[in-house]
């Protein structure tokens, strides 16, 4: 009998051998995700990472922006703490948050929730595009617009004065206490539309079968609206509480042109104090420690803001 000849044995690959391959092409996948992300880290490094870290720098200096600077270690940061008038900014900044987030989200929730219903009501488009339109128009425009409509002989006093309310006119943006409030009010009109647009985008995709059941159940607008369009609009919300706190901070092109943060001080804000110690009074060091303990206090809201994100479904 002819000799079969032996059948190749394959040999199996050790379990290690494919785990470490696996691996490897996962390191790999990850490099490559690393240098596609690679040009936008440059720009962030260099014109965001570097600029933030010099401004740190500066802000351990005693400095006029022109002369030799000395070293002052924190004590441009303990000047915040003991100056009224930087204290004061900081809480405008926070009344500015009630006015620039607060109020405009809650009155978006509201429009949001009955533009909806009434989406086939004529001129609901027309509307939202006119709420919306303060967001496209420049903020010195803006300024400049409602300091003419809080003047003594503005359109909001000769209002007054034609529904015989004239002692309830004055000038607004002239008196200690009207001021801040007056400011904020701008900051409200700005704000609404954006809320407004990310609630109705928000709805938009909320499952209809939600409302269907509510309906069922004999819900009517007000108790669908908190029952179904509330939690749905939970996303939005976060977005657009994060997008207008930061709004309220940052605040200074308004104060700027409408007030240049009086009467006295009254209306002055972190990012004003920045540039008038900057350009006015030469205080450049306690400038950057002002912009420093602002970026510091807008990323710790915004972190503590995001925790209201509602996690996604595993699926």
């Amino acid at each position: 009998m002819a000799a079969t000849a032996p059948r190749p044995t394959t040999r199996k690959r050790p379990a290690d051998a494919s785990h470490g391959c696996a691996a490897g092409r996962r390191d790999r996948v990850q490099w490559k995700g690393y240098l596609y992300a690679l040009p936008a880290l440059t720009v962030l490094t260099v014109f965001l990472l570097v600029p933030l870290g010099q401004l740190v720098r500066i802000s351990l200096y005693h400095w006029d922006g022109l002369s030799a600077s000395t070293w002052a270690g924190l004590a441009n940061y303990t000047e915040i703490a003991r100056d009224p008038r930087l204290r004061a900014a900081f809480g405008h900044s926070f009344v500015l948050i009630f006015f620039f987030a607060l109020v405009p989200i809650a009155l978006a929730l509201v429009l949001a929730a009955v533009t909806t219903r009434a989406a086939r009501l004529r001129g609901v488009s027309v509307f939202r595009a006119v709420i919306f339109l303060p967001q496209v128009v420049a903020m010195v425009v803006t300024a400049t617009a409602w300091t003419a409509v809080y003047a003594p002989d503005g359109v909001l006093n000769q209002a007054l004065n034609a529904i015989g309310l004239e002692s309830v006119g004055r000038s607004w943006l002239g008196g200690f206490g009207t001021a801040l409030p007056a400011v904020g009010l701008i900051g409200t009109w700005l704000e609404i539309g954006l809320c407004l647009v990310l609630f109705i985008a928000g709805i938009g995709q909320i499952p209809r079968e939600l409302y269907e059941a509510a309906k069922v159940d004999g819900a009517g607008a007000v108790r669908e609206f908190f029952a179904v369009t509330l939690p749905g609009l939970r996303g939005q919300m976060t977005v657009a509480l994060t997008l207008t706190v930061i709004a309220a901070l940052r605040t200074f092109d308004l104060v700027y042109v409408a007030t240049h943060g009086g009467p006295g001080n009254a209306t002055s804000l972190p990012a004003f104090e920045v540039y008038n110690r900057a350009f006015n009074t030469g205080q450049v060091g306690s400038a950057c420690a002002i912009a420093v303990v602002l970026t510091g206090v807008i990323l710790l809201l915004t972190f503590l803001i995001t925790k209201l994100q509602p996690e996604d479904d595993e699926s």
